[in-house]
C-alpha cells in the first residue's frame, strides 16, 4: 500500500494525465451489510462517489467527472430555498465522519432546463466546484459513456449513504454502502412504469430486494465491461415506487443521452469537460438501443454570486414523496 501511494504521488508530480474510471488503490473483498440488501464498500472502490450536503447534512449523492464538475440529479436541487453557497461536496472517504474528508464549496449549480417534476424526465444537474479536486486514488473521476447499450455492461453497482430501511428515516448510514445491479429490459420496465421516457433506464432484480433508497438519489450507477476494467457512469439514481421491493426496479437517468449537454454546459461555464476524459465503451454490435436523440442543450443556472434567484432543494430527500406525486398524475 505504501509503495502504491508513492507511485501515485510520483505520477501526479510528473503531471501524468488522470485516466477516468480507474480505482488505483482498491483492493478486493467486502463485508455484507445494508443499503437495501447491500454491502459495505471498500476503501477506494468508488473513488468518484461524493456526498452532497446542505448545512453539513447529507441529502444526495453525486459523481466526479473531472476535477471541476460533479454530476447529480436535478430533483435533489428543486425544492426549498438554497443557494450554491449553502452547499458542500464531501469526498475522499467512505466514512462521512472521517477527519480526512475533503470538503469542496460549490460555485455554480446548473439544472437541465427541461427537467420535469411530474415524470422526472431530464433528471440531471451539474455542480461546478469553487476549487479543483486533486486526484489521489480515493478521489478519481468516472468515465462518461458515449454509445453503450444495456447489453454492453458486465458488472454494475450503485452506492450511497442513504437509508438502509425504507420505513426508517433515521437509518441513513455514515459508511458508504453498495449493491450490485442488473440493467433491465426497457420495454418490460415500461409496462410497470407507463411514464418511463427514453431518457431513463431501469435496474434491479425480480427476486431480490437490492435497491437504492432515500438519500442515495443523484449517485452513480457505475458499470464496466468484461473486456475493459474501466468504469462508466451509466445512470444517475432518480426515482422509484418504493425501496427494495421485489419485481420493482429503480429508475435512473440515462447518461448517454446527456453527453452533448454536459459538453455544452461545461464549455459555457469556462471549465470545459475534456474530450480525452470521455472514454467511450468498446465498439460492439448493438443488440437493442433505447437511447433517444441528444436532448436540446439547455440549462437553468444559479451562480454563487447571484442572490436574486432562489434555488430549491429537498433536504433529507424522500423518494416516497416523488412516488406519491407520480401516482397523483397517473
Amino acid at each position: 500500500m505504501l509503495l502504491l501511494s508513492i507511485l501515485l504521488l510520483m505520477s501526479q508530480a510528473k503531471g501524468v494525465h488522470v485516466e477516468c474510471g480507474k480505482r488505483p488503490i482498491f483492493e478486493g473483498g467486502s463485508q455484507y451489510s445494508r443499503i437495501i440488501g447491500g454491502m459495505e464498500a471498500e476503501v477506494g472502490e468508488f473513488p468518484w462517489q461524493v456526498s452532497i450536503q446542505a448545512r453539513n447534512e447529507h441529502f444526495c449523492g453525486g459523481a466526479i467527472i473531472n476535477k471541476w464538475w460533479i454530476v447529480t440529479a436535478a430533483h435533489c436541487l428543486i425544492s426549498e430555498e438554497l443557494l450554491p453557497t449553502d452547499l458542500s461536496v464531501v469526498l475522499g472517504s467512505n466514512d462521512l465522519s472521517s477527519p480526512s474528508l475533503d470538503i469542496k464549496e460549490v460555485a455554480s449549480i446548473v439544472l437541465h432546463k427541461d427537467f420535469q417534476k411530474v415524470n422526472m424526465d431530464n433528471d440531471i444537474a451539474l455542480l461546478l466546484l469553487a476549487s479543483p479536486i486533486t486526484f489521489n486514488g480515493q478521489m478519481e473521476p468516472i468515465c462518461i459513456p458515449r454509445k453503450p447499450t444495456p447489453s454492453t455492461w458486465h458488472k454494475c453497482w450503485v452506492a450511497g449513504w442513504g437509508q438502509t430501511n425504507s420505513d426508517d428515516k433515521y437509518s441513513m448510514k455514515i459508511e458508504l454502502m453498495k449493491v450490485p445491479m442488473i440493467i433491465m429490459d426497457w420495454e418490460k420496465c415500461l409496462k410497470a412504469f407507463p411514464k418511463l421516457t427514453k431518457n431513463m433506464l431501469c435496474a434491479g432484480y425480480e427476486n431480490e430486494s437490492f435497491d437504492a433508497c432515500q438519500g442515495d438519489s443523484g449517485g452513480p450507477l457505475a458499470c464496466t465491461t468484461e473486456s475493459d476494467k474501466t468504469w462508466y457512469l451509466v445512470g444517475i439514481i432518480s426515482w422509484g415506487k418504493s425501496c427494495g421491493r421485489k419485481n420493482t426496479p429503480g429508475i435512473y437517468t440515462l447518461l448517454e443521452n446527456y453527453t452533448l449537454w454536459i459538453k455544452k454546459v461545461t464549455e459555457m461555464e469556462g471549465r470545459p469537460f475534456n474530450a480525452e476524459e470521455m472514454r467511450g465503451s468498446p465498439n460492439r454490435k448493438q443488440m437493442r438501443s433505447h437511447a433517444a436523440e441528444f436532448p436540446e442543450p439547455g440549462s437553468l443556472q444559479i451562480l454563487a454570486s447571484d442572490f436574486t434567484s432562489a434555488l430549491h432543494v429537498t433536504l433529507g430527500h424522500f423518494l416516497l414523496i416523488i412516488k406519491q406525486m407520480l401516482f397523483l398524475n397517473q
